[in-house]
């Protein structure tokens, strides 16, 4: 931002970063440029409703702001520049083809006007014009059909190298930075489409959320970066557990979430309780230090899709076993079907 107002700004930008302990990078000060301007209502929501609780805004929050607001339009933005570029090929294409069409006619007809001449009695000077226009109308037409040749073979380079940018940009959009699952996004449109084949297929569907218990008192204790580590490790661990067909998901924070695909509710609580198990038998230590971080265990929810279910009802009733799991102990798995769930 230029002039003595932009400079203010940038100050008041910076001061606010400094209040609310934020880390000063290029990423955080163009989220809190954006609140500080006010232009964003939903943006300057989340900020506020963090300041108001007291949490602190870590690392791993303020990437979420991040990538909520401005990666996905950053990544909108480049696929309208390679829409716009590829268009920009095609009508290339396009008037070529119109060209040669013209020229493929006009070549015809000299060839109609060569044959028909040729057939005729003509001197042989008459032979040699007809011999020479004809020449020269197929060198055009050769030279014409090299140019189309070369730049279709120019927009077929180009339109590959847009697509590989456009895949890698669809890649990273819908995957979380930190733990390389797929992010809030991509489970939000993989659900959608599983719920349709389920019901298509008239087969099961279950979908299993994952909570780290505790997980605030480690980044209280430790610091965040052992809290990615610990986020790091869950991600791993949900990956060990998951089919080639499941879609293990970053939900949000320390919530993950794992969509299964033709899964029943017994072969489901199985695999939960299994990954519950293999979590809580693994003790962790932290990579700088080495020194021992204890255990960690996850509560886990589970719920099968049911008749009239919408992809946010099937996640509200999973979000409610999870929670029930929490509420009775954690480090335990609670399924739709568990009547103590249903206990006020």
């Amino acid at each position: 931002m230029h002039g003595p107002g932009g400079e203010a700004v940038a100050q008041e930008t910076l001061d606010l970063i400094r209040l609310h302990g934020v880390t000063p990078t290029s990423d955080n000060y163009e989220v809190w440029l954006a609140y500080r301007l006010g232009r964003n209502a939903a943006l300057r929501e989340a900020i506020d409703a963090r300041i108001a609780t007291g949490d602190s805004f870590t690392s791993e929050f303020n990437a979420q702001l991040h990538e909520r607001f401005f990666t996905g339009l950053g990544a909108s933005a480049q696929i309208v520049m390679a829409g716009e570029q590829i268009a920009r090929d095609l009508g290339q294409v396009l008037s070529l083809l119109q060209q040669t069409e013209e020229k493929s006619g006009s070549y015809g007809r000299t060839l109609e006007s060569a044959a028909s001449n040729l057939s005729s009695s003509l001197a042989p000077d008459q032979i040699r014009q007809v011999v020479a226009s004809l020449s020269a109308a197929t060198l055009d037409m050769a030279a014409h059909n090299q140019q189309l040749n070369q730049q279709l073979q120019r927009s077929s380079r180009e339109i590959d190298t847009l697509r590989t940018s456009l895949e890698s940009v669809r890649v990273e959009s819908l995957t979380d930075s930190l733990t390389g699952l797929a992010n809030r996004r991509m489970f939000d449109e993989t659900l959608r489409m599983r719920i349709e084949e389920a019901r298509a297929q008239r087969s099961d569907l279950s979908l299993i959320l994952c909570d780290i218990d505790y997980f605030k008192r480690f980044n209280d204790t430790w610091g965040h970066h052992t809290g990615d580590q610990i986020l790091r490790f869950l991600a791993s661990a949900l990956q060990a557990h998951a089919r080639p067909d499941f879609l293990v998901a970053r939900y949000g924070g320390e919530e993950f979430g794992v969509i299964m695909p033709r899964v029943n509710a017994r072969v489901a609580a199985q695999t939960a309780e299994a990954l519950r198990a293999a979590i809580q038998a693994k003790r962790l230590r932290r990579r700088s230090t080495n020194e021992d971080l204890g255990q960690v265990t996850v509560s886990l929810g589970i719920a099968r899709l049911q008749p009239g279910d919408t992809p946010a009802g099937l996640v509200e009733r999973a979000d409610a076993c999870l929670y029930a799991s929490k509420r009775n102990g954690r480090n335990q798995v609670t399924t739709d079907a568990t009547p103590v769930l249903y206990v006020a």
